[in-house]
């Protein structure tokens, strides 16, 4: 019987809702390894998380049976009421919608881990709104301005 052998690594970016900067430095690793842990238990596999006070980049192992969207929509959704259920932000907690999804071949892995691990550094000289313009135009993504996330300038 034939196997199905796959290997992709996606990198998910997200936003909280608003762009406002909530991830607290307090919570933003305890949020982290809850994000990574909603990964690891749909099967997938962690390789970082990580983001700064107003995004999220997620870099997974992705299988072929999970669907991209269905992974961020429960990472979203749990995520959200990880946050709210204990009270870690004053009011109400959510992601915007939408997110990027940007794939890699096995040669990129290491590369991609160090940006994302040093977020925190590369948003000291970039916007996350320069970061995501970067990354549409590096991977040729049409887009429409208006269906991006609601910028805070």
């Amino acid at each position: 019987m034939a196997g199905t052998f796959s290997q992709v690594y996606i990198q998910v970016v997200f936003a909280v809702k608003g762009r406002q900067n909530l991830i607290s430095v307090e919570w933003k690793d305890t949020l982290y390894k809850y994000i990574a842990g909603i990964i690891n238990g749909k099967g997938q596999k962690t390789i970082i998380v990580n983001g700064a006070q107003d995004h999220i980049h997620a870099f997974i192992s992705l299988r072929p049976s999970m669907a991209i969207s269905d992974l961020v929509r429960d990472i979203k959704n749990n995520s959200t009421n990880f946050v709210n259920e204990n009270k870690l932000v004053c009011g109400k907690f959510s992601w915007q919608e939408g997110y990027g999804a940007f794939s890699y071949s096995n040669s990129h892995i290491q590369a991609v881990y160090e940006y994302i691990l040093k977020q925190e550094e590369h948003h000291r000289t970039k916007t996350f709104r320069e970061e995501y313009l970067d990354f549409l135009r590096k991977y040729e993504i049409v887009y429409d301005e208006k269906y991006l996330f609601d910028w805070l300038e």
